[in-house]
């Protein structure tokens, strides 16, 4: 398309060359530019053109535009803003996307963009009016309809003795709200809707009571919005709940607005409700014109011809399609058609999208049942060239039009790598613990699971994940999933989840494991059992054989060295080589590698071939040796092997179906311009960034779709709903709401971890928020873990150790470092005096499941540890009508009946002398016991016990043992067996922090 200055609108000079929102008005048929100040206010009267600027990940910039017309706009300005969009358009270059926008009938694109809301005032720039605040509060009712977008109709009353109380401003779009006049009645109420009555000092939200939880909740930022807007935020809020009748206060006078309460009607469709239900897929050529039909039993790409333009008609979406080489008169009477065509039909909620060719949109393309995306980067970009050249000579900055930038390499991991690290290999239906060496050293042909515990940033944060090698068996792999699944579970969903492939390893993986090595072949039952079938040579990794490693990564703590076939073929310019044998050991520098890679490659040398003398070879100066032992020389790439790149995020929610009792995958709904709030606790979302998929389960999700989350997440892939060819392999996280790692919350420019510690389902939450001024209320603070970014050791080392505090002080009995027993049985000390003596001594909470609390202590006579404990206590006991307490306890001697001022004034002051001394002594025997507890506690291991099979000591054990420390399983086994489940010895196991004993403990089911 050739494009010349007459045809560029000088208003569009220098537009979209930075990310954001421009706006620009029609007057006089020409675009006038809004101010910053004035965008988001909208006239009913007036047609506007509205430009979003969005910069991706790779640089560049995407423009959508989008021309808004209002319900009383002539139709000149109309056509006005519709040619006017065209050329913004060319002076973009020709690849915008162009929406057309009516009032009250907006995309849910266009109303994403305008959050928290948008208000179109009456009047316009033709009719000369001007806005006026009112002074007086204007009595307004409305009407809320959307789980995602909200759509938002304003009522007046229709009757005229009440105009002069109810007259309110007409016509109101708040967040995505679009308003529209309805009588102001109680007629307009029903149970399906949701309605906000804004009064002079209260605002109510009445919750219709077929209306879902989701609804319920976005309502409410209507409600904040309104009172933020109209009552600077200080007027109560309240909510209705439709069927209670008149319950409480607030219900009878929301009612009273009302003339009292009466039964709701059923709601009754109108012609706003009323859809285009038909699904029609019409493909149209404009040709002089008109809009000629194409016949044709199938829509293919081939039927489109890049020399002109066509309109495909699919009901409520109508798509302009303009060939590259069209002309801008062209693309001009195209749009006029398809306006006509939507005009003639009556179809007010039909939208009108206009696209050009090359950057179809994934709806449209999701119209022919076949399509070969053709991509000419190129010539788009000598479209931006040209436009850009125009305007330079014309003195306009065109920074934005120029080529983008090109996309960093190298992502950041957003995950601490100072964390503790356990891995299994799956060996056919049950899983062996690694060694702390053998960590990092995955075969090929095996599946691993891991479990990584690393400090977040508010708490510490868990990751357990499944590893796939390409040559694994598909009954090892499900194995592996199920084997994860059950570990999250058991840590009551608590810790994120990942599904990962050989050579689809986000970063994220490489940094857990820092120094990766992949062998050939494999070592599981599964693997030996499938190339015994197939009768297939075992290339499994011989460390005295012949083997070729190419190392990669980006640093000491991430890299990788993977073992290729031992051929020449293998070699690659861009990489660092390790080859041996049972007695030599070459390294091989491509001509294309970096100084970087040199030092991977001496790191790597320990871990493979630590004793050997290496001979380093140059490449195109290699020895003839080097040669032989790759089987000649041959062609190789010099090609640096590439990964799928993140691309821009894309926010989906879950909808499901119930098909013979099962819940399955349905249908998903992207959600655009996304934020926190936009998730649901109710629901399950995924997050699209093309090389990884995050699926984010709300906490009150039924424990049956929790289960699912990984399914949900394989199923999207299956559906690809971007049509972007996602990868099979390509990595699957399992992220639960109030456990979100920093590797997911970047994907939304803020993030509040308060909000998920807040109680009750999305609706209450919001509510919570609202009354509270816009702020979350956390109902349960969150412990900060301090982070350490020193490197990951295998086993802590003393500084990383707990230190232990003991306090000298009666009045607290919870000391940090003793043992639940311990604390039930000291709880008999606590100072009382205190706090009031009329209310009950506090309950110790249970700090992990299934933990000892002062009741259950009291409750199990039968345990040895408490009994032992017990006796230390015995002299201590009193009558059960005197409750023992410390700064209480008398032991002076029987005073006379009728004693004398002077000896009643001594007896006083020995008495006190008395107390004093029993105090102090009382305290320190409670503090020598303290210490001996927290002494005892550093070497558990240490002591007498007998030792059971790990069988009878798991929890979940059919043939349980008796009569042991229910709280201490672990110390029953016997020093092999403890190696072999925790992976350390019991002296570096009672080293580590309770809590994290208690993770530990937790994850072999001795806990």
């Amino acid at each position: 398309m050739s494009v010349s200055m007459r045809d560029l609108d000088p208003a569009f000079q220098g537009a979209g060359q930075k990310a954001g929102i421009e706006v620009w008005r029609i007057q006089n048929f020409t675009p006038a530019p809004i101010p910053k100040s004035s965008i988001g206010k909208f006239f009913t009267g007036d047609s506007y053109i509205v430009l979003k600027t969005t910069a991706l990940k790779t640089g560049a910039l995407r423009h959508d535009i989008h021309y808004w017309l209002g319900k009383d706009t002539s139709q000149d300005e109309a056509g006005t803003a519709a040619v006017k969009t065209v050329e913004l358009d060319a002076a973009l270059g020709g690849r915008a996307v162009q929406y057309r926008e009516v009032q009250g009938h907006e995309t849910e694109k266009f109303l994403s963009y305008f959050k928290p809301c948008i208000i179109p005032q009456e009047g316009g720039v033709a009719s000369g009016f001007k806005h006026v605040e009112a002074e007086e509060h204007v009595t307004r009712l409305f009407v809320c309809r959307g789980k995602h977008v909200v759509h938002v109709k304003e009522a007046r009353s229709h009757f005229i003795f009440f105009w002069f109380l109810l007259s309110p401003l007409c016509g109101c779009t708040l967040n995505g709200l679009n308003s529209l006049q309805v009588p102001f009645a109680r007629s307009s109420l029903n149970h399906d809707d949701i309605y906000i009555l804004d009064t002079k000092s209260k605002i109510f939200q009445f919750n219709g009571s077929n209306s879902s939880i989701q609804e319920r909740a976005k309502a409410l930022e209507v409600v904040q919005y309104i009172k933020d807007t109209y009552h600077d935020g200080t007027c109560e809020v309240a909510t209705v709940e439709d069927g209670r009748l008149m319950a409480d206060a607030d219900s009878g006078e929301f009612w009273g607005f009302f003339g009292g309460f009466a039964p709701l009607p059923r709601k009754t469709a109108n012609a706003e409700d009323k859809t285009v239900t038909f699904d029609i897929k019409k493909l149209f050529c404009v040709e002089k014109g008109k809009a000629n039909p194409v016949e044709a039993d199938t829509l293919e790409r081939e039927m489109l011809d890049t020399n002109k333009c066509y309109i495909l008609d699919c009901g409520l979406e109508v798509f302009v399609w303009m060939g590259r080489t069209t002309s801008l008169d062209d693309r001009k009477v195209a749009s006029g058609a398809a306006e006509e065509m939507i005009r003639s039909s009556e179809r007010p909620k039909s939208q009108m999208i206009r696209i050009i060719e090359g950057f179809e949109t994934v709806p449209f393309r999701s119209k022919f049942d076949t399509w070969t995306q053709e991509t000419n980067t190129t010539v788009s970009e000598d479209g931006r060239g040209r436009v850009a050249a125009l305007l330079l000579r014309q003195g306009v900055n065109v920074r934005g039009l120029m080529k983008a930038a090109p996309p960093k390499e190298e992502l950041e991991a957003f995950i601490d790598c100072t964390g503790n690290l356990q891995v299994w290999r799956v060996n056919g239906q049950e899983k062996i613990l690694l060694q702390a060496a053998d960590h990092s050293k995955f075969y090929s042909g095996d599946c691993y699971v891991f479990q990584y515990s690393y400090p977040g940033e508010e708490k510490e944060e868990v990751l357990i994940g499944t590893w796939f090698g390409k040559q694994s068996v598909e009954e090892e792999r499900a194995s592996a999933v199920s084997m994860a699944s059950k570990m999250v579970e058991s840590m009551k969903f608590v810790p994120a989840q990942a599904r990962i492939y050989e050579g689809k390893e986000p970063v994220q993986f490489f940094v857990i494991m820092q120094s990766f090595i992949v062998f050939k072949g494999g070592i599981s039952s599964g693997y030996k059992k499938y190339i015994a079938e197939k009768e297939v040579d075992d290339d499994t990794y011989n460390e005295n054989g012949l083997a070729l490693f190419r190392i990669q990564g980006s640093g000491p703590d991430n890299m990788q060295a993977i073992q290729v076939d031992p051929v020449a073929s293998s070699l690659n310019s861009s990489y660092c080589y390790i080859l041996h044998n049972d007695s030599s050991v070459f390294t091989w520098m491509g001509n294309l590698a970096t100084s970087t890679d040199q030092e991977l490659v001496e790191r790597q040398l320990d871990l493979i071939k630590p004793n050997l003398q290496t001979r380093a070879q140059k490449e195109g100066s290699e020895s003839e040796q080097f040669w032989e032992l790759l089987g000649g020389k041959t062609e190789y790439s010099s090609q640096k092997l590439t990964k799928e790149p993140e691309s821009d995020p894309h926010l989906f929610s879950c909808t499901f179906t119930k098909v013979f009792f099962l819940v399955m995958f349905w249908q998903v709904t992207e959600i655009y311009n996304f934020t926190q709030d936009d998730l649901m606790t109710e629901d399950i979302f995924i997050v699209d960034c093309h090389s990884e998929i995050f699926v984010w389960v709300g906490q009150e999700v039924v424990p049956k779709n929790k289960l699912l989350a990984l399914t949900i997440g394989e199923k999207f892939i299956e559906k690809d709903s971007l049509l972007e060819k996602l990868s099979p392999e390509a990595p699957i996280y399992v992220i639960m709401e109030g456990g979100e790692p920093s590797f997911f919350t970047r994907f939304f420019t803020s993030w509040d971890s308060s909000k998920s510690s807040m109680h009750g389902n999305s609706f209450q939450r919001k509510l919570k928020i609202v009354k509270n001024g816009g702020t979350p209320v956390a109902d349960k603070p969150k412990r900060r873990t301090p982070a350490s970014y020193g490197g990951r050791a295998s086993v802590p080392e003393k500084s990383q150790q707990r230190s232990r505090t003991m306090s000298l002080s009666p009045d607290r009995v919870r000391v940090r470092g003793r043992s639940p027993a311990f604390n039930a049985l000291a709880a008999t000390f606590e100072n009382q005096n205190a706090r009031n003596l009329s209310t009950p001594p506090p309950v110790v909470r249970k700090l992990y499941p299934r933990s000892v609390t002062p009741d259950s202590a009291r409750l199990a006579p039968k345990s040895s540890a408490i009994a032992s404990r017990s006796a230390l206590f015995e002299k201590f006991k009193t009558p059960p009508q005197e409750p023992l307490i410390p700064k209480s306890i008398k032991a002076s001697p029987k005073t006379p009946e009728s004693p004398a001022p002077e000896s009643s004034s001594e007896g006083q002051e020995e008495k006190k002398d008395n107390d004093k001394e029993e105090e102090k002594s009382m305290s320190s025997k409670i503090v020598s016991l303290t210490i001996q507890e927290d002494a005892k506690e550093g070497v558990e291991d240490e002591e007498d016990l007998p030792a059971y099979p790990y069988e009878r000591l798991k929890t979940t054990s059919p043939d349980p043992v008796t009569d042991i420390d229910v709280t201490r399983r672990e110390a029953y086994l016997s020093s092999e067996e403890f190696k072999e489940k925790f992976g350390m010895t019991k002296e570096a196991f009672y080293k580590l922090p309770k809590w994290k004993q208690n993770k530990f403990k937790m994850a072999v089911q001795l806990f």
